[in-house]
């Protein structure tokens, strides 16, 4: 929900004065943005025009494009309906225009524009144009982007298809669906020029040129834009290479990510935009980075290595997968088939030099093309999505840093979080808005002191009335669900009780993410699920991929154990999870459980959409929860450590799970006070409503991106791309010096001296062909459980030269370690330069 959904804008407020009746323009241009998905004054609007297709399809644009001239007309000669389209419409055009946290905190910046790449975006079920996770980040980032006014463009694919839709047959066994995405019927656009004519992007592929239609999307005051193949000009093969997202094989795949990156690039210069900024959400669309410095090749007469030495500085890469075999990797037969052309003809460079820059070993020519190397190789800045993800990134990625110890590889992090008003209740966010205030997501004013002056009746009603409304749509759906299916007839107005212990268990199914722990012991379920006075819910749902069988075989042994007689009005396995269904479960969910296999969670976000509602987590230590639990707030399962695909420590972490439910989690929900209210439970409800909420917003994290990583980015894009790119030029031919002569740097025989409580090392170093401001010493102390996680790392000053022309370093130390802890070594070194991201040699002393 949005802290501006309540009631009618204050017309005076707005400046608004009587104005000529509206008409349907007025109501394309409310329903053509997508603000309405997080901004709800509008609803009324859409429920008056169609009541059944508004809450059918949470789609305004859908409804006018079905609903009759007739009932446009009577509406808008409405003198109630004509004021309130009236006020929306100034109010709406007054906001946008208005300056946000960005232009308030950062007024002299001229940043214009972050392109913000991603396979998949999930902003609205309306636009089915996602998968999950790695679209729900996309979605959320770019509303939150509007919110705060930072200059983010969004680029992506127009699926002809989308994921899959999912339902079950009579055996309980998942069933894919493909159904149509008609652009007619979605909230798009078509892109035309000043002429009227359709934008379209023509690449090459093997035997053709395919055209790529433009569509755009508006998010707030963010824009959208998007890519599809199908184009009547093209083949029907090429047609539906953005059929299918996550569908078909490498070849696919291939295709796919050639349109994303080289299609998605060249349509935004075709809009007349240079972004400064190259944000790659994952590495689906790494091609971006060689289209982007082919451009910049065009436009400044250089080659690619100059140009890609330029621009890197302006991208930045985050990765979400947490196992090297989820990155994309392409045959290198396949990449000659597609990109031969590209590298000889567009890039003038060698197929070989391509495929290069996607291997850990360049000269092996058997070696896939890695489009996460690319990425990486092709960015000034690299990511992980949470502070453990990041650990875990800088360990997959040390291949390509060969003796670099691993902390040190250029990896960091910037946890994610969730659009806070595209996920609270109506309840909620009235809550939030007496506490905090209407802006409270849309800057950076601290929210927890605020929050935990809330009463504990406040927060008991909050719950109490999310739980009821959630539950009324979870009995709708369930009844749908089984008439369709023509399962046994339960009564549904006994499904669930309003006053029950509500769990949550929804996400993609997948073995990693253990969605089966909970059954390792169904008797034992079933008495927890069934107590007479304590019972308990559990509400579940979730997709398996169409290849993925043992996450399809998880799912059917959920709905074999629901058939049992027992427990069927205390579970049920809702289908065809999706952006709405999630909506509507968040919001009213006391408990949510996340039970991945550390650390293959690289975040995870459906447990911080609890968060504002007032749910609380029960989670293995991994992604998110590894950095956000606290006894306080939740429950932890796990010891924080990682112990494989072990069957025994499985069956201990699912004993921990039970014991914490039986012990802790359900006694603590049904321990009630004078007032009728769990006080213990709710005090845990508003700390974590209180510190973590923000924490995990989107809102934090785009101020982080902002601030520590597009803003240094256009700035070190600008730097590198001055007076004809003289400093990148600079650093190329650094980097090439650094290859040349790297070999001749040596170390002499290091002494040490300790005296006065210090230890004094004195380190020789033969330059050989390199000068001395182009490498660097240092003295080098692996971490200790009594330094922390980082190494002791300290700069050594030159202090003189012998008469061989050695030089003689040396540095001081407190002798708290012994002399031997400390090894002295050779790194390069320029000041504008990302060591060891773009060059990644170093010495050691032996």
């Amino acid at each position: 929900m949005s802290d501006l959904k309540s009631s009618k804008p204050d017309k005076k407020a707005a400046g608004v004065n009587a104005a000529p009746a509206l008409g349907i323009d007025a109501l394309k241009e409310l329903a053509l943005n997508l603000h309405w998905s997080w901004n709800h004054m509008a609803d009324p609007l859409w429920e008056a025009l169609d009541s059944y297709l508004w809450h059918s399809t949470q789609n305004p644009w859908v409804i006018l494009q079905t609903v009759s001239d007739d009932r446009v007309k009577v509406l808008l000669g409405t003198p109630e309906f004509q004021e309130r389209l009236s006020d929306l419409l100034q109010h709406k055009r007054k906001f946008f225009s208005a300056d946000a946290w960005f232009q308030k905190t950062h007024p002299k910046i001229s940043l214009t524009t972050i392109a913000y790449f991603s396979m998949e975006f999930m902003l609205t079920e309306a636009l089915p144009i996602y998968s999950g996770g790695l679209g729900n980040v996309a979605g959320d980032q770019m509303k939150a982007a509007s919110d705060l006014g930072v200059p983010v463009v969004g680029v992506g694919l127009l699926w002809g298809q989308g994921y899959f839709r999912q339902d079950f047959d009579a055996d309980g066994n998942q069933r894919a669906l493909y159904p149509v995405n008609d652009p007619g019927q979605m909230p798009v656009q078509p892109l035309r020029r000043a002429n009227g004519e359709w934008l379209r992007i023509q690449i090459q592929l093997p035997g053709a040129m395919i055209w790529l239609r433009c569509w755009q999307v508006l998010a707030g005051r963010t824009k959208l834009f998007l890519l599809d193949a199908n184009d009547f000009a093209n083949s029907a093969a090429h047609r539906g290479i953005t059929s299918e997202l996550y569908g078909g094989d490498a070849e696919m795949r291939l295709k796919q990510e050639i349109v994303l990156g080289i299609g998605g690039w060249r349509l935004l210069r075709e809009l007349g935009l240079s972004p400064e900024v190259c944000h790659l959400n994952e590495g689906h669309a790494a091609f971006a980075v060689l289209e982007r410095a082919r451009y910049y090749m065009a436009d400044h007469r250089v080659s690619l290595d100059v140009a890609l030495t330029i621009t890197r500085a302006g991208n930045l890469f985050t990765t979400h997968t947490a196992v090297p075999a989820g990155f994309d990797r392409f045959a290198p037969e396949l990449c000659w088939k597609y990109l031969g052309h590209y590298a000889k003809d567009e890039l003038a460079i060698s197929m070989e030099e391509l495929l290069s820059l996607g291997r850990q070993n360049p000269a092996d020519a058997s070696e896939p093309f890695n489009m996460a190397y690319l990425a990486l190789r092709g960015s000034g800045q690299v990511s992980g999505v949470s502070k453990l993800h990041g650990e875990v990134s800088r360990q997959i990625f040390q291949p390509l840093f060969p003796r670099w110890p691993q902390a040190e590889v250029p990896v960091g992090s910037v946890t994610n979080g969730i659009h806070v008003p595209t996920w609270d209740s109506a309840e909620a966010d009235a809550l939030w808005t007496r506490a905090c205030g209407p802006d409270r997501w849309r800057g950076d004013r601290p929210l927890a002191d605020s929050v935990r002056g809330l009463t504990g009746g406040e927060l008991w009603r909050m719950r109490t009335s999310a739980r009821k409304t959630m539950l009324a749509e979870v009995r709708h759906r369930y009844a749908r669900q089984l008439s369709a299916k023509g399962g046994p007839h339960i009564d549904i107005a006994e499904l669930f009780k309003e006053d029950v212990l509500t769990i949550g268990f929804a996400r993609r199914f997948a073995t990693y993410k253990r969605p089966d722990l909970l059954l390792h012991d169904p008797d034992r379920l079933i008495r927890l699920l069934t107590d007479s006075r304590r019972p308990v819910q559990l509400i579940l749902a979730g997709k398996a991929h169409p290849e993925d069988i043992p996450g399809q075989e998880l799912i059917k042994r959920w709905n074999d154990f629901i058939e049992r007689p027992e427990v069927r009005s205390h579970v049920v396995f809702l289908s065809d999870y999706d952006m709405q269904m999630a909506q509507e479960l968040v919001k009213g969910m006391d408990l949510w459980i996340n039970t991945p296999r550390r650390p293959w969670e690289a975040c995870g976000t459906s447990g911080m959409k609890v968060l504002a509602n007032g749910g609380l987590n029960i989670s293995e230590l991994d992604g998110w929860w590894a950095e956000a639990y606290t006894p306080e707030i939740g429950w932890a399962i796990g010891d924080g450590k990682e112990h494989g695909e072990d069957p025994a420590w499985d069956a201990s972490e699912v004993e921990s799970l039970y014991t914490l439910l039986e012990q802790q989690v359900v006694p603590e929900f049904y321990d009630r006070d004078e007032q009728g209210m769990p006080a213990r439970w709710l005090d845990r409800v508003r700390e974590s409503m209180a510190t973590l909420t923000p924490e995990f917003s989107a809102s934090r994290a785009i101020r982080e991106y902002t601030n520590d990583h597009y803003l240094p980015a256009a700035a070190g894009y600008k730097s590198r791309s001055a007076n004809d790119g003289k400093l990148g030029v600079n650093i190329l031919q650094w980097q090439r010096r650094l290859a040349d002569h790297w070999q001749t740097l040596a170390f002499g025989t290091v002494t040490a001296e300790t005296r006065d409580g210090q230890h004094w090392f004195y380190i020789p170093v033969v330059s050989g062909g390199l000068r001395p401001d182009e490498f660097r010493v240092e003295l080098y102390a692996a971490p200790t459980e009594e330094s922390g996680d980082k190494p002791e790392i300290m700069a050594v000053c030159k202090s003189s030269a012998d008469s061989s022309g050695i030089l003689i370093y040396s540095v001081c130390c407190l002798a708290k370690r012994p002399v031997e802890d400390y090894t002295a070594r050779l790194i390069p070194s320029h000041p504008e330069a990302f060591v060891p991201l773009e060059t990644g040699q170093i010495i050691w002393q032996r």
